[in-house]
C-alpha cells in the first residue's frame, strides 16, 4: 500500500481540522465550531473523548474563543486588549 492510500485510511489533525473548517464555511455561518466537531464526530463514528488529538493549534484556538463568547469558558485575561 502507498502512503497516500494509508493516509486516506487514518484521520490526521490536519484532515480533521479541515473538514471541520469545511463544515463551518459550508454553513454560512449557522453552524458553530463546537456543533461541527460534535456532527463530524457523531457522522463519522469517532468518540468525542479522541478529539483533542485530532485538533490542530488554530482549531483549539477558535474553538476558546468560541466557547469564551458563549460564556462556557472563562475568558482569558492575559494579552487580551479590551475592545
Amino acid at each position: 500500500m502507498s502512503k497516500e492510500q494509508l493516509e486516506d485510511k487514518f484521520l490526521t489533525p490536519t484532515k480533521f481540522s479541515m473538514e471541520i473548517e469545511c463544515l463551518v464555511k459550508r454553513s454560512n455561518g449557522l453552524i458553530s465550531y463546537i456543533e461541527a466537531v460534535v456532527t463530524f464526530c457523531q457522522e463519522n463514528e469517532i468518540e468525542i473523548e479522541t478529539v483533542p488529538k485530532l485538533m490542530t493549534k488554530p482549531l483549539k484556538e477558535r474553538l476558546r474563543h468560541e466557547a469564551e463568547r458563549l460564556n462556557y469558558m472563562k475568558t482569558r485575561s492575559k494579552g487580551v486588549l479590551p475592545l
